[in-house]
């Protein structure tokens, strides 16, 4: 079983957010647990309340199953304003921004909002998902080419485009602050290890390079990049998928006993918390972290109390094949061809 402990998140009341991808899921913990620390959290995203009362019918079944990001949340209960009202009342502020991620322009209108009302960025966090399901158990020359693509550009041009569009932002803030900056790449996994297909393996596999690529760029910008995974998930779509509430979360153990060591969202947004309040979080750029690795150094728990470490769960179950990225890995990452010929770039 895991542990339990109480919670008393850090300061970040002056603290300025942008979560992409705030509507649902890990997404939404992240802001929530960004408003218990009574940071200012934009919340962006397609689900808003105009899009839900257009009446457009969602896709069910095999239409779902089928269903590329454009169309795969549509209908869903869970909206931006809602997040947003929920960051609100955990203490922070919530400011909902309808925004296709994909559209450079909706972005850089964004973040020029942000500069305009805040006159600062101090954390972005890159949550949103290829928004799709997988054709697990298919190999890549079977795979549904055109869904591929389009969920890989869900889950990876929506990051680089806001990372690209938000990061003068943050550097100006972080230089005038002398506070350093955070750019947070939500992935699946802590490891380089297979993952079951092809896209699903690029995606989240790529989520771990942007954030190493650009904590490099960043290095003397005093701003911050990490990947961060969570565990087995309690999300909206997990719980129903079980046919469970948060409330009768352990029922879903009898369908899938993994299911004990699950977590819900917020966990995730505490970690990010955490390393948003870090005085040391530039020893961390470029790294990837999960949650239970993080609840280990920085003893946050749950929203119930608990500190499920889905790292352990799995060893015992399993055996060692968890294959973390270590300091072994990284010592790959760091030196190389660039760094030894262009040692001062950038400036």
């Amino acid at each position: 079983m895991a542990e339990t402990s109480a919670y008393q998140p850090p300061e970040l009341r002056n603290c300025v957010v942008l979560v992409a991808g705030a509507t649902r899921g890990v997404g939404r913990g992240i802001a929530l647990a960004l408003g218990e620390a009574g940071a200012t959290v934009y919340c962006t995203g397609r689900s808003s309340r105009a899009a839900l009362a257009s009446g457009i019918r969602p896709p069910s079944g095999q239409q779902r199953t089928k269903a590329l990001p454009a169309a795969y949340y549509t209908g869903r209960p869970e909206t931006i304003e809602e997040t947003a009202e929920l960051v609100t009342a955990r203490g922070g502020k919530g400011i909902a921004v309808v925004v296709d991620h994909l559209d450079v322009s909706q972005v850089e209108k964004l973040v020029a909002e942000i500069r305009a009302e805040q006159g600062k960025l101090h954390v972005l966090v890159n949550d949103i998902s290829e928004s799709a399901e997988h054709e697990f158990g298919k190999t890549f020359w079977q795979a549904d080419l055109e869904r591929g693509f389009a969920m890989f550009r869900n889950a990876i041009h929506t990051h680089i485009i806001t990372s690209h569009c938000a990061a003068p932002l943050l550097i100006e803030t972080a230089k005038n602050s002398g506070r350093t900056g955070l750019i947070v790449e939500i992935g699946d996994g802590d490891t380089y290890s297979y993952r079951g297909h092809l896209f699903f393996d690029l995606i989240k596999t790529t989520v771990i390079r942007l954030a190493f690529a650009v904590a490099y760029e960043l290095r003397k910008k005093n701003v911050a990049a990490v990947a961060l995974t969570p565990g087995f998930l309690r999300s909206e779509v997990m719980l129903e998928r079980f046919g469970v509430s948060e409330a009768t979360w352990q029922d879903a153990v009898k369908k899938d006993p993994n299911y004990i060591c699950s977590e819900t969202p917020l966990y995730a947004g505490r970690a990010v918390v955490a390393l948003a309040a870090d005085p040391g979080l530039m020893k961390k750029s470029g790294r990837v972290f999960s949650t239970w690795g993080l609840s280990d150094e920085y003893a946050f728990c749950d929203a119930d109390g608990r500190r499920p470490h889905w790292g352990r769960h799995f060893v015992g179950k399993y055996g060692d094949h968890m294959n973390p990225c270590d300091e072994g890995f990284y010592k790959y990452w760091f030196g190389g061809a660039v760094e030894a010929v262009f040692p001062d770039w950038p400036s």
